[in-house]
């Protein structure tokens, strides 16, 4: 997840661009973000929020630095509010929010994330294999081996020299 991030972030600091000129909260946000300094980040974000401004990228990068802090029920409530605010529903916002679902334990909800996620238009094709393995993951942590198993098959299809595939397979067959 952490490689995707400079593209994250570069994706919201070209949204923040395009609502203005001037400085921003939500760019000075985005360079802290990039800086790794996320406690900053959010109280930038914040501030943003309280203004009115570009409100749904704000709750975006609060989630992406929350989610770089480890606080996965923050980043899912800061996620799930830009898309109260009408965020942009993109493959990469659906992906973290299955993996905050994920961390927190919730894997049918994951499931749901997921798969809005592979059926978004701008789902590229690491975002999708990415995705797709974690569905598979979600599946073993429901206890639905059974579903786990077919959409390995499909995986390693797709992916026949995937490494973790291969592990996965391997611990499968043990359930």
């Amino acid at each position: 997840m952490k490689k995707n991030l400079g593209t994250i972030t570069a994706a919201l600091m070209l949204a923040i661009s395009l609502v203005g000129c001037g400085a921003h909260p939500s760019e000075e946000g985005v360079e802290l973000l990039e800086e790794g300094k996320y406690e900053e980040a959010i109280g930038k974000f914040e501030e943003a929020i309280e203004k009115g401004k570009n409100e749904a990228d704000a709750y975006r990068g609060i989630g992406i630095a929350r989610w770089e802090l480890e606080d996965y029920e923050g980043a899912l409530t800061a996620f799930q509010s830009a898309l109260e605010q009408d965020a942009e529903a993109t493959a990469t916002l659906y992906n973290f929010l299955g993996s905050c679902e994920m961390k927190l334990g919730d894997a049918k909800s994951a499931l749901n994330y997921y798969r809005l996620g592979i059926a978004s238009e701008d789902c590229s094709d690491e975002m999708k294999r990415e995705m797709r393995f974690n569905e598979i993951a979600a599946y073993e942590q429901t206890g639905d081996y059974e579903s786990a198993r077919t959409k390995l098959k499909e995986y390693v299809k797709d992916y026949p020299d995937d490494e973790r595939a291969a592990k996965e397979a391997e611990f499968l067959e043990t359930r």
